[in-house]
């Protein structure tokens, strides 16, 4: 038997044309555009029904002239719920990465080319609603939260933009699935053991314990090194580029390896645990390599190294991309 999934789904693809995801940017044309009238709008509608009725049963002539004037109204309103969204722009946006279980941020840049404003827009997707407008020759950037339950790359399936603007009679609305996915991270291990010591490194001394706020001098900056760690004052000077030395971060360099972790931790546990060190190595400074099987990290620091390696955790196993 067909499920009601499948009914609907089939319904989207036939009468949306829903399909593969769509590439943006998009301008809203003609045929994108659906209207239909919204509850208080049957409402209306069955009230100049019954409002005719009775002025033909009782010949009211002002009746007849309030009917048609109170339908042309609605007829013009339906013709402003659709200029509200024709030839309107949408582009897709930044999506930061973020940990499963953490919603995720995806932007919409919406722009308006015309020389109106556009009242009342919603953008809608599986678990967010966003009112906005858009002044004359202007664009908003709106932002979508979405769910997420598990790692890798996630999409925010299938997004609505509509209005009933002005009078609430009638609804405007777009579907479609946008070409635009997210990066999210493993869940970190709540209460990880301490990272794996591999012993001091000889290119970055020995490790004190005194924090992160004890400066312990310069060295030749490298392009592993962070930026807020360089001294700028000395650049501006005219100096050679240098990098300030602390001395809770100048501990050995920690491999975190797939294969050194206990043989009870499943693939989840053991990403979830690796996640966690990763942060826990970046929250301190330390230089840190990532062994997973069949891919090998050099040790490094810096934002694009943490980067990296949890990218690597997330698409472990898999690049397939899910719908958030």
């Amino acid at each position: 038997m067909i499920g009601i999934a499948s009914v609907k789904g089939l319904l989207d693809r036939w009468l949306f044309r829903l399909g593969r995801p769509t590439p943006l940017p998009i301008v809203l044309g003609h045929r994108q555009i659906f209207l239909l009238p919204t509850g208080p709008g049957y409402a209306f509608a069955v009230a100049l029904l019954v409002m005719l009725v009775a002025s033909i049963n009782y010949n009211l002539s002002l009746g007849y002239g309030l009917v048609f004037l109170l339908a042309g109204a609605a007829f013009v309103s339906m013709h402003h719920a659709f200029r509200n969204l024709l030839r309107l722009g949408i582009a897709g946006g930044r999506v930061e990465p973020v940990h499963a279980g953490q919603p995720i941020r995806f932007q919409f840049v919406i722009g308006n080319t015309r020389r109106f404003s556009r009242h009342a827009l919603r953008l809608t997707g599986k678990d967010s609603v966003v009112p906005f407008s858009v002044g004359p020759e202007d664009q908003v950037t709106a932002e979508l939260r979405c769910a997420t339950y598990r790692r890798g790359w996630v999409s925010p399936g299938r997004v609505r933009i509509e209005t009933t603007y002005p009078l609430g009679l009638i609804k405007a609305w777009t579907v479609f699935v946008p070409d635009l996915a997210g990066l999210v991270y493993p869940d970190p291990e709540a209460n990880p053991p301490p990272l794996p010591d591999a012993g001091p490194s000889p290119t970055l001394g020995t490790h004190l314990d005194h924090g992160d706020d004890d400066f312990a001098g310069l060295k030749a900056h490298q392009i592993s090194d962070s930026p807020k760690h360089v001294a700028w004052k000395a650049v501006a000077r005219g100096g050679p580029m240098l990098t300030k030395r602390f001395a809770g971060a100048t501990g050995g360099e920690c491999e975190l390896d797939w294969a050194a972790l206990p043989m009870n931790l499943d693939t989840e546990a053991r990403l979830s645990r690796l996640t966690a060190w990763i942060l826990a190595a970046q929250a301190r400074g330390r230089a840190f390599g990532l062994s997973l099987p069949g891919t090998r990290i050099p040790p490094a620091r810096g934002e694009s190294h943490v980067h990296h390696c949890l990218k690597q955790l997330a698409l472990f196993g898999s690049n397939a991309t899910s719908s958030a």
